[in-house]
């Protein structure tokens, strides 16, 4: 098929998928953003009230915010420990040594693992073993130990998915630069710092911007392992809570809309800021 040919069915072939895109994507975003201005209990009964559930959510709602810098405190935590484990399992599982390949498997195995399911076999095991050891369960003991428990959850999933973006990245390395590098004498820490990284700033890139979105918006093993407790709820439980928590407000509805669009701004500049410096570096290398 010649590009005249492309050209002329092109649009045949994407109508369906940009249809789609438009219902399930754009469409109820744009009305997302109109309800977050309303009170409602369902679309059809929208009522305008203004900036009214913004100025509830920045002046009134504590639970909000303590949510919100526990999300941030989590994914600075999960972001560096997900990404520097992954690396340092990466170059370890690029050297020639035996059996790298089900180690490979070993680690990328829990990302199989539904995030629901996922936590509510970890809550299982740790509830278990905190009972029979202190007498009270872990993810509810009321010592923040529950935090806790989901970051490593959290980094015991994601970090072997990482690791094979890395090992993808330093495998493209070129070998006879290594080489030449050591053949002039560098030491093992010259070439990690000014071969490998600047090399595999792409895959770095993409696993920042991987870790950091899923630890923004993660609920699936929040909600398993932590059920809906305050004192260890994230942005995106809370926001369930806040529209499907059984609060009787009739403006319930559109404060959690409010605060989905907050949610949406806050990881939409963060992740634009984390791409363009990290591209920044891979232009540099």
């Amino acid at each position: 098929m010649n590009n005249k040919t492309l050209k002329k069915y092109f649009p045949i072939f994407v109508l369906p998928t940009l249809i789609a895109f438009i219902i399930a994507f754009v469409i109820p975003f744009f009305m997302g953003i109109y309800l977050s201005f309303c009170k409602f209990t369902t679309i059809t009964d929208a009522e305008w009230v203004g900036v009214k559930n913004y100025i509830y959510i920045f002046k009134q709602d504590e639970v909000f915010f303590m949510a919100m810098k526990r999300t941030v405190k989590f994914t600075i935590l999960s972001v560096i420990i997900i990404n520097l484990g992954a690396f340092a399992l990466a170059l370890l599982l690029t050297k020639k040594l035996h059996g790298t390949n089900i180690f490979r498997t070993i680690f990328f195995m829990p990302n199989l693992i539904g995030g629901i399911v996922l936590g509510y076999i970890w809550k299982e095991t740790l509830d278990t073993i905190t009972r029979k050891l202190f007498g009270y369960a872990f993810t509810y003991s009321g010592k923040n130990y529950g935090f806790w428990g989901l970051l490593v959850v959290v980094t015991w999933q994601l970090m072997g998915y990482m690791m094979i973006i890395y090992i993808a990245g330093i495998q493209n390395i070129p070998e006879d630069v290594v080489e030449a590098a050591r053949i002039d004498g560098a030491t093992p820490a010259q070439i990690l710092f000014k071969i490998t990284i600047p090399l595999v700033m792409p895959s770095i890139t993409i696993c920042l911007f991987l870790t950091m979105s899923n630890s923004f918006k993660l609920y699936d093993q929040n909600y398993a392992l932590n059920g809906n407790s305050k004192d260890t709820r994230l942005l995106a439980l809370d926001i369930y809570e806040t529209i499907f928590g059984g609060n009787s407000s009739t403006y319930s509805e559109g404060r959690g809309q409010a605060k989905a669009v907050i949610f949406f701004l806050i990881v939409a500049l963060i992740t634009f800021v984390q791409l363009r410096l990290t591209r920044s570096k891979e232009v540099e290398s």
